[in-house]
């Protein structure tokens, strides 16, 4: 006996035990009299048994086939199991779904979202992973991203959901202590709040003509909520997205007229399981019809 046996044989040798026939079990698996005949060879040639006895059209199972009836059986009640629990995983809404988004995104625009999605969609779980570094979807660090860059992978699905906008902000008590401001040059007359190594800033104001430099800024940090927070407790000015402060009364925008800071896209990125999982899909497609209208 081969003990590495094709076990997918099995269903075969299941009909034809049940069935008597080659024709009959042909039928009822909607396959071929001969392919089925060859299954049935092909067993016995592995297991290195005789499984039926010929007598006409008819096949008479042996003692070795009846003694072999249970644990086949088993195996198809065992395969069964597993189709339709895969299947479940992949139609139902139920259980988790791990989503990545930078920090501010994550802090300022995803609880709300979230929120509301609780409601519509309450058997889901959701992991938030609040990072600034770009989480690999294809090692599954996480199976949706909200990404400001579009990812290459080839085996991703990215689908832009809309800009962010970005301005000068200060809180209005601030303000009242400074003169009115005229043009974005006097901007370095001010308390500045940006970032300690990403130079975007600095290259911003270079492009408009103005030579900013580090020690421009009273206050450098690489973590965006500190920025957000010391704007709004009254430290300067912070070159902020929009959506993390528009709501706070106390918060105005500097010249909104005069200084346009380009917008950064916002993506919306998932592995391509989001065809065939539809807990995965579910979030995907809330994320996609919410997170626009608060950007």
């Amino acid at each position: 006996m081969n003990p590495r046996f094709d076990w997918s044989l099995v269903r075969s040798f299941l009909a034809v035990l049940d069935h008597g026939s080659l024709l009959a079990a042909a039928r009822a698996l909607n396959t071929s009299q001969p392919t089925l005949g060859r299954h049935i060879a092909e067993l016995e040639s592995q297991l290195g048994v005789v499984l039926f006895e010929r007598t006409g059209r008819a096949l008479v199972p042996t003692a070795t086939a009846l003694g072999l009836a249970d644990s086949a059986r088993a195996m198809e009640q065992g395969a069964q199991a597993l189709a339709h629990r895969v299947g479940g995983a992949h139609t139902e809404t139920t259980g988790t779904v791990r989503i990545t988004a930078s920090v501010p995104v994550a802090v300022h625009l995803l609880p709300q979202v979230l929120a509301a999605m609780r409601l519509a969609l309450p058997g889901i779980a959701v992991e938030l992973v609040a990072s600034n570094q770009v989480s690999n979807l294809l090692r599954r660090e996480a199976d949706i991203a909200v990404r400001m860059v579009r990812p290459e992978q080839g085996s991703l699905v990215a689908r832009k959901i809309g800009e962010v906008q970005l301005g000068a902000w200060a809180h209005r008590d601030y303000l009242a202590r400074h003169p009115p401001l005229r043009s974005p040059q006097d901007l370095l007359a001010l308390d500045l709040i940006g970032s300690d190594t990403d130079t975007s800033i600095l290259r911003g104001f270079a492009a408009m003509g103005f030579a900013a430099t580090p020690q421009h800024f009273a206050l450098r940090s690489d973590d965006f909520v500190v920025q957000v927070r010391a704007a709004q407790a009254g430290y300067g000015v912070g070159f902020l997205a929009d959506y993390t402060v528009r709501d706070d009364p106390a918060m105005v925008k500097l010249l909104p007229q005069q200084l346009r800071i380009p917008a950064l896209p916002m993506w919306l990125a998932v592995h391509r399981e989001i065809r065939t999982n539809a807990r995965i899909r579910a979030v995907y497609d809330f994320l996609a019809e919410a997170l626009p209208p608060r950007l």
